[in-house]
């Protein structure tokens, strides 16, 4: 591992074997510096306060960070769609595959060999299309600028380019498409670090390079996959290439491990240099292989990055930017469906979904099996379709048009989506489906185990079951868990119980607080969109006379067992239930994601069921953790701050 210091940037690139995928955010990085001398000093208290909160942040979970994009296509009077003016659809695939990078939703994460997967990390950052422009007034968050230019060097991008057509930094991510030219040519793109001008500041790519992993740019070639953005996203959140631009150098994340020089290509793993144990993280979207080769950020890149958005971050004020949020009376931009997911997949049917397109009143669905040449198209009044009547075992393209007042937006082409074979797929004994909601929740056994899976990145589970005076108390386990899946538990529309540890981590709720009889839910979901249509989950609902002990440790006399907090999340009040084994006094204090107590109050408990409330009405957006102490043993449990 590598140790983390303060220390001077190296601006050191290798020229050799340079392919398409080469320096240009160093060398604009290096330029800065030779321009702005106070440059360094700015860029080196930013690398202190990342340091600070490395070395003292809590490794949970923190709320997730939403960052308004606008995408600037700077053409030379192409029309919508051809040459350098690049069609929406590429940019919505872009703007997708930049979300399922961040936030671990990409398929192919499950391509990390097994040394490195519990390094890989959902970086908890999400992007936006900005909804409005700094004037306030409606924008689909795509400006196509004609430049009158055919091509651009790097220093007329920085000297012309940027400064005449950027957006607030402080409110939006700015990403420019163009074609390089002169010296920059052979640029894929390049970012700008934190620390720099206002004016310049943000990604720009070349415009073949904009497409996804499952709606490729065939101009790109190799790298029309999406992972150049991803790639220099990760620069201007302050993350260096893994190598750290030395031979054997710093990247200045402890997880990463050292590596000689940049890959190229689709190297086989292990590929060892510099005597890392297990070969180089070369498919780190900071390395330079091939965009079908690159497919995760390390947890140490994750905390470089979140560090931004910390308090006295450089990039904080984005984290509260109105940039998604449309101007109220809407105006008459019709914006485009973003975040396009297929999923609730049957041998018959799927439930299609997006992001609500601002101005939209209603939307176009069009489906086809996806090797004919004929659309199926019906209308959606909201931003879901449920299809039904589909074949078994077959792939399906798809793709949704707004429909606004003032037009319609371009069709975005969703991912194919396959469905199931027919009597359930997977290795599961029955996959329950369709259960995707409370009212449509599959009736499970008591006291045995049952198996089902999470087959897409939208796929959430619900199951029923019912409790008699003879069996009240209720004790839920979740195993055998291919991502990081949680688990709550409802009586009836009240939720009693949640469990969310973090990873593979098995799962478990204790509901002893009642003697009645109950129709009880269980809601299974995976955090982050975690999913697997190949590996089943174990969950058993187990009922009884006698209360159920923890998991953790036997529940002793005087203990406090079975933690439970509701609503959550909540904006006011959340009330925090558990059961006591005697009367007896707590403190119930409650801690930010830093770890920092925020309030402290006691109260008197009796034995038995307990509620006890606490006020969070004056508490930021957020999740925070409460801590129940009664001097023998202390439960904790989280919630979220959402007003």
């Amino acid at each position: 591992m590598k140790k983390l210091t303060l220390v001077a940037f190296s601006l050191f690139c290798s020229l050799a074997a340079m392919a398409q995928r080469n320096c240009g955010s160093m060398d604009n990085l290096n330029n800065q510096l030779l321009q702005d001398p106070a440059m360094q000093d700015r860029m080196e208290q930013i690398e202190q306060h990342t340091q600070n909160y490395a070395a003292h942040h809590q490794h949970g979970e923190r709320v997730v960070v939403t960052i308004p994009v606008v995408f600037h296509i700077i053409h030379n009077g192409d029309a919508v769609g051809s040459g350098e003016n690049i069609s929406d659809t590429y940019i919505m695939a872009q703007l997708d595959q930049l979300n399922k990078d961040y936030r671990k939703l990409n398929s192919d994460v499950s391509l990390v060999p097994s040394v490195f997967a519990g390094l890989a990390a959902d970086a908890e950052i999400q992007f936006c299309l900005a909804q409005r422009k700094p004037d306030g007034t409606a924008t689909t968050g795509i400006n196509r600028v004609n430049m009158g230019q055919a091509s651009w060097a790097q220093n007329q991008i920085e000297s012309t380019l940027k400064p005449q057509t950027i957006w607030d930094r402080n409110k939006y991510l700015n990403v420019w498409s163009c074609i390089f030219g002169g010296s920059s040519a052979n640029l894929l793109g390049y970012a700008q670090f934190p620390g720099g001008t206002a004016n310049t500041d943000g990604v720009i790519c070349t415009y073949t390079s904009f497409g996804s992993v499952a709606t490729p740019n065939p101009a790109g070639g190799v790298y029309g996959k999406g992972r150049t953005l991803t790639h220099e996203v990760g620069h201007w959140l302050n993350l260096r290439h893994i190598w750290g631009d030395a031979s054997c150098g710093n990247d200045q994340v402890s997880d990463t491990p050292t590596q000689q020089t940049s890959n190229y290509g689709c190297p086989s793993h292990p590929h060892v240099t510099c005597s890392n144990v297990n070969g180089d993280m070369f498919m780190n979207y900071m390395d330079y292989v091939d965009d079908g080769c690159m497919y995760m950020f390390s947890n140490g890149q994750k905390t470089r990055m979140q560090a931004l958005f910390a308090s006295g971050g450089s990039r904080v004020s984005l984290a509260t930017s109105d940039g998604c949020t449309a101007p109220s009376g809407g105006g008459t931009t019709c914006g485009s469906p973003a975040s396009l997911a297929a999923g609730s997949l049957t041998a018959s049917g799927a439930t299609l979904s997006w992001t609500a397109a601002s101005g939209a009143t209603s939307y176009n669905v069009q489906y086809k099996v996806s090797t004919a040449s004929t659309w199926t198209t019906v209308s959606a009044s909201s931003n879901s379709l449920s299809l039904t009547g589909l074949s078994a075992s077959t792939t399906y393209s798809w793709q949704v048009q707004a429909v606004c007042s003032s037009g319609t937006s371009a069709y975005v082409a969703g991912s194919n989506f396959t469905t199931s074979a027919s009597g359930g797929g997977g290795t599961c004994t029955d996959t329950y489906e369709s259960n995707n909601s409370k009212s449509t929740a599959k009736t499970m056994a008591k006291n045995a185990d049952i198996t089902a899976s999470i087959g897409t990145s939208t796929d959430v589970d619900w199951f029923k079951f019912t409790t008699t005076t003879a069996d009240p108390k209720v004790k839920i386990n979740l195993s055998n868990l291919a991502g990081d899946y949680d688990v709550k538990l409802y009586r009836s529309n009240t939720q009693v119980g949640i469990s969310e540890n973090s990873g593979t981590t098995a799962e478990q709720i204790i509901y002893n607080g009642t003697t009645s009889a109950y129709t009880y839910y269980v809601y299974v979901y995976g955090y982050g969109g975690a999913f697997s249509a190949s590996q089943c989950y174990t969950l058993r609902a187990s009922t009884g006379a006698t209360n159920f002990k923890t998991m953790e440790m036997e529940v002793a006399p005087n203990e406090i067992s079975t933690l439970s907090l509701f609503p959550n999340p909540s904006k006011d009040k959340v009330t925090i239930g558990f059961v006591a084994t005697a009367n007896d006094n707590v403190t119930v204090r409650i801690f930010d994601v830093m770890g920092r107590q925020i309030s402290q109050q006691n109260a008197a408990t009796n034995e038995g069921a307990n509620n006890i409330g606490v006020d969070v009405s004056q508490l930021a957006n957020g999740y925070y953790f409460v801590q129940v102490d009664n001097g023998t043993m202390k439960q904790q449990g989280r919630f979220v701050v959402a007003h």
